[in-house]
């Protein structure tokens, strides 16, 4: 979303409304996973969120909308779903969202952004209230496997400097069923904001080339449908003027 400014302010790297980076994963509120992982990732991620009373701009993911809006609306797995704002468009159109992020703060504001559209809906509504079409989950994307398959699986800005992506989306891959999408989107990392500094690094970020690669998306199980990179002007914290670029990569599983 227009996030990607307050990504880089922020010195995180996630999507639309989440700390997309290391992306809150893990299993429901923290239920199977356990040990010293989980709570440092959770602790660090709260106190992030914490630290503003809106760390994101509320809106979807641009890349989300446009590669997302022609799809057959099914189960979407949202990876490192932050504040909600792509899960919360994903349920408007639609589709059922398993939301996943590490963060207890972050899936509590999300809840919080799911109820108020929720409510907004309902007084346009024939009868009462709309029921939720999201299932937030607490999650470490470093340990999460998922325990489903999805007819969409999308990550928006997974870069973390305590996460690798690699695992993070070769996880989010294996969670596509046949027929299914993957889509994943990320920082390009030649095209950066100048903002970002030190607390970014180079391996944090991917080409669509290496991405598919990684993810093996060329082999005859997937087809791949876009593999671009994509232009787009942000605004720095200081108000300062930069066009950075997007990764885009879709594929569908062959059936």
């Amino acid at each position: 979303m227009t996030e990607h400014a307050a990504h880089q302010q922020e010195h995180q790297t996630t999507h639309d409304g989440g700390p997309g980076l290391a992306g809150h994963a893990g299993s429901a509120r923290g239920e199977g996973i356990g040990g010293q992982g989980i709570r440092d990732a959770a602790a660090l991620w709260d106190e992030r969120y914490r630290s503003k009373p809106q760390v994101w701009s509320g809106k979807p993911n641009p890349q989300l909308v446009r590669e997302a809006s022609g799809l057959r609306p099914g189960h979407a797995l949202d990876l490192g779903c932050g504040e909600g704002a792509d899960a919360i468009w994903l349920a408007q159109h639609g589709w059922t969202v398993t939301a996943v992020d590490v963060s207890a703060v972050a899936l509590e504001r999300a809840h919080g952004h799911e109820k108020a559209a929720l409510a907004r809906e309902s007084v346009h509504a024939a009868e009462g209230a709309i029921a939720s079409r999201i299932h937030w989950q607490q999650a470490d994307l470093e340990q999460w496997q998922p325990e489903d398959s999805f007819d969409l699986v999308t990550s928006q800005f997974l870069h973390s400097q305590e996460l690798a992506w690699q695992g993070p989306l070769r996880a989010a891959a294996a969670a596509v069923r046949p027929g299914g999408t993957l889509l994943v989107v990320g920082h390009h990392p030649d095209r950066l904001p100048p903002w970002g500094g030190a607390h970014t690094h180079h391996n944090m970020f991917y080409t669509a080339d290496e991405l598919v690669r990684e993810l093996e998306l060329d082999s005859p199980e997937w087809q791949l449908e876009v593999q671009t990179s994509r232009e787009r002007p942000v605004t720095g914290p200081e108000g300062q003027q930069a066009t950075i670029a997007d990764v885009v990569v879709r594929a569908s599983r062959i059936p």
